[in-house]
């Protein structure tokens, strides 16, 4: 737990310097007023989390500061850590396996470059290590690359990979691949799926008719989709949580390359405005580097070093 911790607070260094530093250096030899206050929001609001989540977060510190006499820093970094770490769990979910509902379908998605197959290797790693039977279906047909790449993931997590040729149809090889999960017991069917922008509406209905064809095989509640954002794109990530919500849904979230970005506030955004969970967070380019989130360590690790 002490060598995940202190990773996690390395990899948030650039965003607790630039951001959460600037809390803290504001309230430094501050008496706890309306102006400094006021100071506090600027800095929240420039910080990447948001207009919502920065408005719950003084709101409450004006309540709470009046109501239980604060007047020291450490008290009030004590109220903001606090608030940010309700916000982040609000919606928290862990994910299972039941043992009846197997297997379980994550279609992996996202837009270009928001790391989606190198996540999918490292979701296999990841819950290979806890015990789980796991697949990969290789279902990026358009991109030769990713495929090539996705079987230098399954193999250096010792998982099997279901692929077809270049330029095949990406929902035959989700069929393919859900009837062979299902064949085998398998606990769980990682589905990487191509790159997309919302204003591409074909790609978008080929992700429909993905989860189409694989209810077929899999049970429509055994098949969730999680969405994979960049964490260095800021605002940007909220935008792209709406768009895939509207578009094909979202059960999960998945935040990518937050080591070395000052922009990972954008998580308490994202927490506040959409009623779904953050389940993993990447936070380097290792295979061990894809933790499962937990509100409390990301909220200490954004004030702590």
């Amino acid at each position: 737990m002490f060598s995940r911790m202190k990773k996690l607070r390395e990899s948030l260094s650039e965003t607790r310097d630039s951001v959460f530093g600037n809390i803290v250096r504001v309230l430094t030899g501050r008496k706890i007023d309306n102006d400094l206050i006021d100071e506090l929001e600027e800095v929240l609001l420039k910080s990447d989390i948001g207009v919502a989540a920065t408005d719950r977060i003084i709101d409450n510190l004006r309540e709470r500061s009046a109501k239980e006499k604060v007047s020291k820093s450490d008290e009030v970094i004590e109220l903001l850590k606090d608030d940010i770490s309700e916000i982040l769990g609000k919606n928290r979910r862990i994910s299972s396996f039941d043992g009846s509902a197997r297997p379980m379908v994550w279609m992996i998605t996202g837009v270009n470059g928001s790391g989606k197959t190198t996540t999918v290797g490292k979701l296999a790693h990841h819950f290979r290590n806890e015990g789980r039977k796991v697949m990969i279906a290789a279902c990026d047909t358009f991109r030769a690359a990713a495929v090539e790449q996705l079987a230098i993931w399954s193999e250096r997590s010792g998982v099997d990979i279901i692929r077809a040729q270049s330029g095949a149809d990406p929902a035959a090889v989700a069929f393919d691949a859900a009837t062979a999960a299902k064949s085998r017991g398998l606990d769980l069917l990682l589905v990487d799926t191509a790159g997309r922008l919302h204003t591409k509406t074909n790609l978008m209905a080929e992700l429909e008719k993905m989860r189409r064809v694989t209810e077929k095989v899999v049970p429509s509640s055994q098949i969730l989709a999680k969405l994979v954002i960049d964490g260095t794109t800021g605002q940007n990530a909220v935008s792209q949580v709406k768009v895939f919500m509207d578009a094909v849904g979202c059960d999960g979230l998945i935040i990518t390359k937050l080591d070395g970005t000052a922009k990972g506030g954008v998580i308490v955004a994202i927490a506040e405005e959409f009623s779904v969970p953050v389940e993993f967070i990447g936070i380097g380019e290792r295979i061990e580097d894809l933790q499962a989130f937990d509100a409390e360590s990301y909220a200490e690790a954004l004030f702590y070093a």
